[in-house]
């Protein structure tokens, strides 16, 4: 399975409860992790995201690179990525 097909069989609601069916695991994603990870199943690259980050919550755009880089840290250590 792809990285993108491993992310995208997330089931994930619009309060940010996600279920992963490969490992039975489930989370919560805050706005700014859900926001990411939606971008990311729609294929969006990470300069488009940092964009769309930035004005969504105002804030600069090397924050929001920041933070995209740490979520996807995250998301490659729970393997979803």
């Amino acid at each position: 399975m792809s990285d993108l097909e491993r992310l995208s069989s997330l089931a994930i609601n619009h309060e940010g409860f996600a279920f992963d069916p490969s490992s039975g695991g489930s989370f919560v994603l805050n706005q700014t992790a859900l926001l990411i990870t939606q971008n990311l199943q729609d294929g969006m690259d990470e300069a488009a995201i940092a964009t769309d980050l930035a004005d969504q919550f105002d804030v600069d755009i090397e924050s929001a690179k920041r933070d995209i880089t740490d979520f996807v840290g995250r998301l490659r250590t729970m393997q979803l990525l």
